[in-house]
């Protein structure tokens, strides 16, 4: 009864399309042996409805609360929905190893599936996140079965997420290990730290060295933890059978795929756009104005994931036309035929004086600053595992710090949209070999607030990037954008030495990731010359753009 009054209030509160059914029999801690002779658990909401098709969900964040409300919500809409705890999680058996065991797991768990008389024969793989990383490690090898998936702030490689730039992404990793943990201790004590703002994380975030930070954080030494730490050199074949991303032609099930422009996973998600599309598909792509855990993110997620499994599970036409969907910010939604949309890459020089033009480069000092990862320039919103915490904010504060340089453009006679792929070619001179170069555009308002709207990280090791007379031209990746500077408005660029604690502070001695404790500061310079020009590259779109009739 409280199940079916939760889905009630949530169907009408999230605006979701009439259940089809009210008769569902949820089945729980259902036992899966797979083949390495390990028991997973599993529930199932099955609907009082012949020849439904089956919903499969495989998680490690518990299969109750929020995600048994989703499983009634998709099941009351005529699906068999089997939520699985991924091994060592939920009750389930084993230990949780990331990525080893899903590929297996999800192969075994669909065997199980197809044994069950309530099979019709066809599936859908749903899910965020880690629940997305699982749906990919099967989706190449589960045959015609699988007919729809619907990956949210997800991508099929977390290598390159894990280690953007070539640094360290502490901030997502050590919470997510933390939080992995937490589902381990009692609610009460759960509750408590979160009340105290979880000051063990805080601290172990500040630690050094890296290879003692999961035990200040959670008590206990994580192996996961330990393990990246280790294998991050781009080489290192551990990876190897832990991303998916080399089978993506061979998915030939229908992918939606749900992201935003604040995640930090949608470098990657967007690359597994572009692969499907060169291997001949045309995935569904919607993108907004959200981070990795936005209450709009969550509704999106299931209206988007309902009407794919509708259209591609029931036969149901589409409720949405258009193949991609962007948030533009300040600009409102935009449907397009194909990501990225036209557009000219338009340089915009880091010049003397802190100016930000589209003129070429004019003769003009170096601007230098002094960088100590002993105070390390610290992280400010954008893309962040905890929700709380990221998006765009006001960037005033950490831009008023010496060791950030600014370079600001005039107020816009007409506003400029930007729609697509972002980067950045910064020459710098550096007294350390070893350091990161982080580049970060802003929208600043006729009030002067500096509004984060997408950034990058590069880590710099000797002879990594092209250098002469002791200067390196380093490329650095900014994150996709689709934003509307609005007239009036400024663009601002921001280069310091890092954000930590999202990156790992760069010690700039060369030491090992996880065993470095001596920190070395030094001064750097960007050189912004004619023969040596530090721009950041952003995709215009023009005014007579064509996009498609939007349904919103």
């Amino acid at each position: 009864m409280l199940d079916r009054l939760a889905a009630r209030l949530a169907t009408a509160a999230l605006g979701l399309p009439p259940a089809v059914t009210g008769r569902v029999t949820l089945t729980r801690d259902i036992p899966l042996r797979v083949r390495d002779g390990v028991t997973l658990r599993a529930d199932h909401h099955a609907p009082a409805l012949p020849g439904a098709p089956a919903v499969l969900i495989r998680t490690p964040y518990g299969r109750g609360g929020p995600m048994r409300l989703l499983g009634r919500l998709f099941a009351e809409r005529g699906h068999h929905v089997v939520i699985q705890s991924c091994r060592g999680t939920g009750g389930s058996g084993g230990t949780f190893d990331p990525l080893v065991h899903e590929r297996d797991d999800g192969l075994d768990t669909l065997d199980w599936l197809r044994r069950q008389p309530w099979w019709s024969g066809a599936f859908a793989m749903f899910g965020a996140s880690y629940q997305g990383f699982v749906q990919w490690a099967l989706a190449a090898d589960a045959a015609d079965e699988l007919r729809a998936m619907v990956a949210v702030v997800t991508a099929s490689g977390t290598r390159d997420s894990t280690y953007a730039g070539e640094s360290f992404a502490l901030d997502t990793v050590l919470t997510w290990a933390e939080l992995l943990q937490a589902q381990t201790v009692p609610w009460l004590a759960r509750q408590w730290e979160l009340k105290r703002g979880q000051p063990r994380l805080a601290a172990a975030l500040a630690h050094l060295p890296l290879a003692e930070a999961d035990r200040v954080a959670t008590g206990v030494t994580v192996p996961f933890f330990q393990e990246w730490l280790r294998h991050h050199t781009p080489e290192a074949d551990y990876w190897r059978t832990r991303v998916f991303s080399d089978r993506i032609a061979d998915v030939r099930a229908p992918v939606a795929l749900v992201g935003g422009w604040h995640d930090i996973f949608l470098p990657a998600q967007l690359r597994d756009y572009a692969a499907l599309r060169a291997a001949g598909a045309r995935p569904r792509l919607t993108v907004g104005p959200w981070t990795h855990g936005s209450p709009g993110l969550f509704v999106a997620a299931l209206r988007e994931g309902l009407d794919h499994l509708d259209t591609h599970l029931a036969g149901t036409p589409a409720r949405r036309v258009a193949p991609v969907r962007v948030h533009v910010g300040g600009g409102g939604w935009r449907d397009l035929p194909d990501w990225p949309p036209p557009h000219t890459p338009t340089r915009w020089h880091l010049r003397g004086g802190g100016e930000l033009s589209t003129a070429g480069a004019v003769a003009s000092p170096p601007d230098r600053f002094w960088y100590d990862p002993a105070d390390p320039t610290p992280s400010l919103g954008g893309p962040l595992l905890v929700a709380q915490r990221a998006g765009p904010v006001d960037n005033r504060a950490v831009e008023a710090r010496p060791d950030v340089v600014v370079w600001t453009g005039a107020p816009l006679r007409e506003a400029i949209e930007v729609i697509g792929p972002a980067h950045a070619e910064i020459h710098v001179r550096s007294e350390l070999s070893h350091l990161d170069v982080f580049v970060r555009l802003c929208d600043v308002d006729r009030r002067g607030r500096s509004w984060n709207v997408c950034d990058g990280l590069v880590r710099v090791t000797p002879g990594r990037f092209p250098s002469a007379d002791g200067v390196v031209r380093v490329p650095v990746e900014l994150w996709p954008v689709a934003h509307r500077f609005r007239r009036g408005h400024r663009l601002r660029v921001q280069v310091s030495g890092g954000a930590h604690p999202r990156y790992a502070r760069n010690p700039g001695t060369g030491e090992p990731l996880g065993a470095a404790v001596t920190l070395r500061a030094g001064w750097r310079e960007i050189l912004h010359d004619p023969d040596r020009p530090s721009v950041v590259v952003l995709p215009v779109v023009s005014s007579d753009t064509q996009f498609l009739p939007s349904q919103e």
